[in-house]
């Protein structure tokens, strides 16, 4: 079956009712993308911003084509739309087409991220086998990168390791395949938290790695049933990341590490500060450029806790 798509820009104080109108006319689905280059930041838990221009595009059957046409006008009429024009997508394998823009990942030390349905370019390394599904953090950003690259450096023999804010489990899975003795993975998201535990299998470390939501990891510990950590990993947001500070600090042994990541060059100095009575963040590292991205506006923090 081929498709037909509706795409119109308007303002983001239009978005809803052009949702709705897509929806009347029968879209089987609507995405939304920023009609401009405005990054959005620090979005917290059940927010979900929108760039000031936004892109709609509303999904439909090729079967009713000349129909889409006629209401495109209708509906751009209604938004104020800024644009409104249509085209024809072609049917394809969609999983395939899915997969397609995933690669293996070489990271530092011998380390590779590798997708679960790939063989490993380098059998002989270490390979963590993901899945890129719903969850966020499967390497291919680069604050992940990043802690990545921070925990091949450390000593985590018989480490124990809190990653808090684990996405897809990448850190926490890492960390074990790299000697590390026990994972306590924690995340807002039940999705987050489901696709560690699935990762943590495919990895073989599950035995070593549980994953919570917050509520019930904090529970556990105030029980005694987690220990304090070795080593921290938070690949987050810079204000979680500072609303967090001092309950890291009861979560870690003196003298502990801590990596955290998921920031930007203007937030450095703010996080620096909201951590600065507990811990000293005394290393700053910015993403490289490389030839298919600039992601060099990224950056991590990382140093000990002073207890």
């Amino acid at each position: 079956m081929d498709w037909q798509q509706l795409h119109l820009q308007c303002a983001k104080q239009d978005v809803d009712l052009a949702e709705s109108l897509l929806l009347e006319e029968g879209a089987l689905s609507i995405s939304l993308e920023d009609a401009g280059d405005q990054p959005l930041f620090e979005p917290l838990p059940g927010q979900s911003p929108l760039w000031d221009e936004v892109i709609l595009t509303g999904l439909f059957t090729a079967d009713n084509a000349q129909d889409i046409e006629a209401a495109a006008q209708t509906i751009a009429v209604q938004v104020n739309a800024r644009r409104v024009w249509t085209t024809a997508l072609a049917d394809t394998d969609w999983e395939r087409e899915w997969m397609s823009h995933y690669a293996p990942i070489e990271c530092t030390n011998n380390l590779w991220i590798v997708p679960k349905w790939m063989t490993p370019p380098n059998p002989d390394a270490i390979n963590i086998m993901m899945d890129p599904g719903l969850a966020f953090g499967t390497g291919y950003h680069a604050t992940t990168r990043l802690c990545l690259d921070w925990l091949t450096d450390q000593d985590l023999s018989d480490k124990v390791v809190i990653d808090y804010g684990c996405g897809s489990g990448i850190l926490g899975i890492a960390a074990l395949l790299l000697g590390a003795k026990q994972v306590y993975s924690v995340d807002i998201d039940p999705q987050a938290v489901l696709a560690t535990k699935q990762n943590a299998e495919r990895n073989e470390v599950d035995g070593q790695l549980e994953a919570f939501l917050p509520e019930d990891f904090a529970k556990a510990f105030e029980a005694g049933d987690i220990p304090k950590a070795d080593i921290i990993t938070a690949n987050i947001l810079a204000k979680p990341l500072m609303e967090l500070a001092p309950y890291l600090a009861t979560l870690i042994k003196p003298e502990g590490g801590i990596v955290l990541a998921g920031l930007i060059s203007e937030q450095l100095d703010d996080v620096i500060s909201a951590y600065q009575p507990w811990f000293n963040l005394d290393t700053r590292h910015s993403y490289e450029k490389n030839d298919n991205h600039d992601d060099s506006h990224w950056h991590r923090l990382s140093g000990t806790f002073k207890g």
